[in-house]
C-alpha cells in the first residue's frame, strides 16, 4: 500500500515547488557553514542545520502520502495539543535569552509555538469550510479571532513578540481573502491598536519594548540595541554586486553582526554573494510565493484552498519582518527567515508545511 501511494505521489509531484526549497536549503547550508568557519570550532551550527534539513526532507515525503481529508481531520487534535504544550513550556520550559520557549530532551530542543503554527493554519482551513463562505457573519469574525488569539496569549506570556504577530498575521491574511465586510476590518484594526496598547503595559519584556523603539531612531543607541540594525545595514552595503566572497565577509566572520546564523543570515548572504547573491534568494521566494498562490487558486476545495493560502502567508510575513529587521524598516522581534535561517525546529516545520501542500497537489490530479 505505502509503495502505491508513493508511485501515486510521484506521478502528481510538484517538483518545481520541491526544486525551489532545495535551491533556499543548499544556500542555506552554504552561509551557515560560513558562519561557522568564523567561530574557530567544529562546525557545530553547520551540522546541525544538515541533520535537520534530512530529517525535514523525511518528514516533507512522509507528510505528502496522506491524503487532505487526514489534515482535515487532524485541524482541532493537533490545534489543542499545541495550545497544551504552550501552557505547558511556560511551566516546564527553557529559558533562552530572556524567552521560556523551549522544551529540551537529550540535547534536543523544540520550540511549540512552531507546532501552534501548524496547528493553527489547519484548524483556522477548517473553520473557514466549516462556515460554507457565509463570511459577511460577525460571528465568523469573532470565532476566528478567539481562536487565534487563545494561542498568541500564551505565546506572549513567554514572551515572543515576533511569533505572536506572525501568528494574528496569517489569520488577517486569510480574513482578507474570505472578503471580510469593510466595517468589520476597521474594527479589526482598531481592537490591534487597543490590543497592542494593552501587550506595551502588560506583557512585553523591557528589551522588546527597546526593539520597537530602536526600530523609530536605530542612532538612538548604536553600541546597544541599536547595534545589530546598524551592523547589518553596513554588512549588506558592503556586499555591493557580486560581494566580498563566501567567508570572507568582515561583518559576519569577525563577529559584528550578532546572531548571523538565525536573524541576520540573509546579511551574510548579502555582504559574501552581494546584490547578485541577495537578488537571487528573493526571486526564489518570489518564484515559492507564486507556485504556492497558483496551488491555492487551483484546489478543489475551501479547506484546500485556504490551508495553502496559509502557508503561503505565513512564508510571506516571516520574510518581508525578518528582511525589513535586517535593513532598518521593521523591528528585530526574531522572526527567522524560512529556509535559511538556523534553526531545527523552524527548518521541520517548514518542510512539514510543503509536505501538506504536496498533498493538496496531489489531490487536485486525483480529482480533475
Amino acid at each position: 500500500m505505502l509503495i502505491e501511494r508513493s508511485r501515486e505521489l510521484f506521478r502528481n509531484f510538484d517538483w518545481w515547488l520541491l526544486a525551489i526549497v532545495l535551491v533556499l536549503l543548499a544556500i542555506s547550508l552554504s552561509a551557515i557553514y560560513s558562519v561557522d568557519l568564523s567561530r574557530g570550532e567544529a562546525l557545530n551550527f553547520f551540522s546541525t542545520q544538515f541533520l535537520a534539513i534530512i530529517l525535514g526532507l523525511v518528514l516533507f515525503f512522509v507528510a505528502s502520502l496522506m491524503n487532505v481529508s487526514f489534515y482535515r481531520s487532524l485541524a482541532l487534535p493537533l490545534y489543542l495539543l499545541a495550545v497544551l504544550f504552550l501552557i505547558g513550556v511556560l511551566f516546564f520550559g527553557q529559558t533562552v535569552r530572556g524567552t521560556t520557549g523551549w522544551f529540551r530532551f537529550a540535547g534536543f530542543s523544540f520550540q511549540p509555538v512552531e507546532l501552534a503554527k501548524v496547528g493553527l493554519v489547519l484548524f483556522l482551513a477548517s473553520w473557514i469550510e466549516r462556515y460554507g463562505r457565509r463570511f459577511e457573519k460577525l460571528q465568523f469574525v469573532v470565532s476566528t479571532g478567539l481562536l487565534t488569539i487563545l494561542p498568541i496569549v500564551f505565546i506572549i506570556l513567554q514572551p515572543d513578540l515576533g511569533s505572536s504577530l506572525v501568528l494574528a498575521g496569517v489569520w488577517f491574511v486569510l480574513l482578507l481573502f474570505t472578503g471580510i465586510k469593510k466595517k468589520y476590518l476597521f474594527i479589526l484594526i482598531g481592537s490591534i491598536v487597543v490590543l497592542f496598547l494593552c501587550s506595551w503595559f502588560f506583557f512585553f519584556a523591557d528589551y522588546q519594548k527597546e526593539r520597537i523603539v530602536n526600530f523609530f531612531n536605530p542612532e538612538r543607541d548604536p553600541l546597544g540595541v541599536g547595534y545589530n540594525v546598524n551592523q547589518s545595514i553596513i554588512a549588506i552595503g558592503s556586499g555591493k554586486i557580486f560581494g566580498r566572497g563566501l567567508g570572507f565577509g568582515s561583518q559576519s566572520q569577525l563577529h559584528f553582526l550578532p546572531e548571523a546564523q538565525t536573524d541576520f543570515i540573509f546579511s551574510v548572504i548579502a555582504e559574501e554573494l552581494g546584490f547578485f547573491g541577495a537578488g537571487l534568494v528573493l526571486c526564489f521566494y518570489f518564484l515559492l510565493c507564486w507556485r504556492l498562490l497558483f496551488i491555492a487558486k487551483n484546489a478543489n476545495d475551501d479547506f484546500s484552498a485556504y490551508l495553502v493560502l496559509g502557508v503561503c502567508a505565513l512564508f510571506f510575513i516571516h520574510l518581508f519582518v525578518n528582511l525589513g529587521a535586517t535593513m532598518g524598516f521593521m523591528p528585530v522581534i526574531g522572526v527567522t527567515l524560512p529556509f535559511l535561517s538556523y534553526g531545527g525546529s523552524s527548518i521541520l516545520i517548514d518542510l512539514l508545511f510543503l509536505g501538506i501542500v504536496e498533498s493538496v497537489v496531489k489531490s487536485e490530479h486525483r480529482l480533475l
